[in-house]
């Protein structure tokens, strides 16, 4: 079983989900580093610590995910 943290943000009528598999996660933190105000370590997995991402932190959570060593993090817009 694949288990998913997931956080949205709203910018008009698009949407944005942010997930953490948190079985691909390694926990190695490299997330939390470059986006501190949207990701959080918990039980050695990192996991988004808010509902909405600010649009302010949409770059940085692009950045995250791109810098993934396991491509855990997973963005999906509407």
């Amino acid at each position: 079983m694949c288990l998913f943290s997931e956080i949205e943000s709203q910018k008009g009528d698009r949407f944005m989900r942010v997930k953490v598999d948190r079985d691909a996660c390694t926990g190695c933190e490299l997330c939390v580093d470059t986006c501190p105000d949207v990701f959080e370590m918990y039980e050695d997995v990192s996991r988004p610590k808010m509902k909405v991402i600010p649009e302010e932190h949409e770059d940085c959570v692009r950045e995250a995910a791109e810098g993934c060593p396991v491509e855990a993090i997973i963005i999906e817009e509407d």
